[in-house]
C-alpha cells in the first residue's frame, strides 16, 4: 500500500502547486504576469507524469502565449482571449487592441484529504477597454492517483455566466475562413520532443482524419528528450452542450490538442445566462494502446458520475502547507 498523499501548497499567491508525496504534478498559476498581447490568464505549467516526465510545453518561440494547459478563446464577439493576432478573412492574423485577459478573484476552495484534491476558483473575463464579459466558477480536480498503474486524471468544469448586456458568440478562425484552425476552449500545447506523436480517438479513428471529427475521447502518445513515452487522454462529457465534441489536434509541426467549443459552428451565450464545459485528462506514463485507453477512459467516466453523485465537501479537508 502507497505511503504517498496528495499535498497542495500555495506559493506567494501566485501559484498553486499539487504534489504527489514529493513529486509535484503540476502547477497552477493563477495570477499572470505575461504582456497583454499574450491575453493573460491562467494555466497549469509544468504538468508531469507520474514518472516525473513534463508533458506540457510553456511559451515556445512559434506561439509565446501557448501556455500548458489553459481554457482559451480565440474570438469572442470580437475580443481575444487566445494571444496573438486575430484571424480576419481576407487578411489573416492582424494585431488588433482587442487582447482580453483572464483574472482571478478569488478561491473558493483548495482541498484535498491525500488521496483526491480540489480548486475552484472565481475568475473575470475582461475585454481590452476593461469591461467584464464573463464571470466563471472553475473547478480543476484529481479524483484519483493509480501510482501503480502510473496514471491519475485531471477533471476540469468552466461554469461561464453571460454579465455583458448582449449575447456573446464564441467563433474560431477556422469559422472566420482559416481551414481546421478551429481551436479554442480547453487546450494543451505539448513539449516540442512530441512532434510527430501518434493519436488515436473513439470510433477506431487515428491519424489526420480526426482534425474536425467528432469522438468522445481522444488520446496522444509522445516521446520525451529521454526517450520515455507518456500517454494524455482528452475525453469529453456527456453533459457538454455539442457531444461528443470536434477534436482540434496536430502531430506537427507542433503538438497540440483542443476539444474545441465551436470548432465549425458559431456558440451563443445569451445575455445572463450560462454556459458549463466540462473534460476529463488522463495522465499516463508510458505508451497506452487502444483498449487499456477504452479502459481508463470507461473508469474516468465512472468517477466522474460518482462525483456529480454526491458532493465533495464532506470527504475532502483542506491541506495546505
Amino acid at each position: 500500500m502507497t505511503s504517498e498523499r496528495l499535498l497542495l501548497a500555495d506559493t506567494a499567491d501566485e501559484c498553486v502547486e499539487v504534489l504527489w508525496g514529493q513529486l509535484p504534478l503540476f502547477t497552477y498559476v493563477y495570477r499572470v504576469d505575461a504582456p497583454r498581447s499574450e491575453s493573460p490568464k491562467p494555466y497549469l505549467h509544468p504538468v508531469r507524469t507520474l514518472s516525473g516526465d513534463v508533458i506540457t510545453g510553456f511559451r515556445p518561440e512559434d506561439h509565446v502565449w501557448h501556455k500548458g494547459v489553459q481554457m482559451t478563446a480565440p474570438n469572442l464577439s470580437g475580443q481575444n482571449f487566445w494571444g496573438g493576432g486575430t484571424y480576419v478573412h481576407g487578411s489573416g492574423y492582424v494585431d488588433l487592441p482587442n487582447n482580453g485577459t483572464m483574472e482571478h478573484v478569488e478561491w473558493k476552495e483548495l482541498e484535498t484529504d491525500g488521496t483526491a484534491a480540489r480548486l475552484v476558483e472565481r475568475l473575470t473575463w475582461r475585454t481590452a477597454a476593461g469591461e467584464v464579459w464573463i464571470e466563471e466558477r472553475r473547478t480543476i480536480e484529481v479524483p484519483r492517483v493509480d501510482s501503480s498503474a502510473g496514471v491519475y486524471q485531471l477533471s476540469f468544469t468552466f461554469q461561464l455566466r453571460n454579465l455583458a448586456s448582449h449575447d456573446l458568440v464564441f467563433a474560431s478562425p477556422a469559422i472566420e475562413g482559416r481551414p481546421d484552425a478551429g481551436y479554442g476552449g480547453l487546450f494543451w500545447r505539448g513539449p516540442d520532443s512530441f512532434v510527430g506523436g501518434r493519436i488515436i480517438a473513439a470510433g477506431g479513428l487515428g491519424g489526420t482524419d480526426i482534425m474536425g471529427s467528432r469522438a468522445q475521447w481522444l488520446a496522444f502518445t509522445g516521446c520525451h528528450d529521454s526517450g520515455s513515452l507518456s500517454t494524455l487522454i482528452f475525453i469529453d462529457d456527456t453533459t457538454n452542450l455539442r457531444y461528443p465534441t470536434e477534436w482540434f489536434v496536430r502531430t506537427s509541426p507542433i503538438a497540440c490538442v483542443s476539444p474545441a467549443l465551436a470548432f465549425s459552428e458559431r456558440l451563443t451565450l445569451p445575455a445572463a445566462d450560462e454556459l458549463t464545459f466540462r473534460h476529463a485528462l488522463v495522465v499516463a506514463a508510458g505508451d497506452v494502446g487502444r483498449a487499456d485507453i477504452e479502459r481508463l477512459v470507461a473508469a474516468a467516466k465512472t468517477d466522474a458520475t460518482a462525483d456529480a453523485d454526491s458532493s465533495p465537501a464532506p470527504k475532502l479537508r483542506a491541506s495546505l502547507s
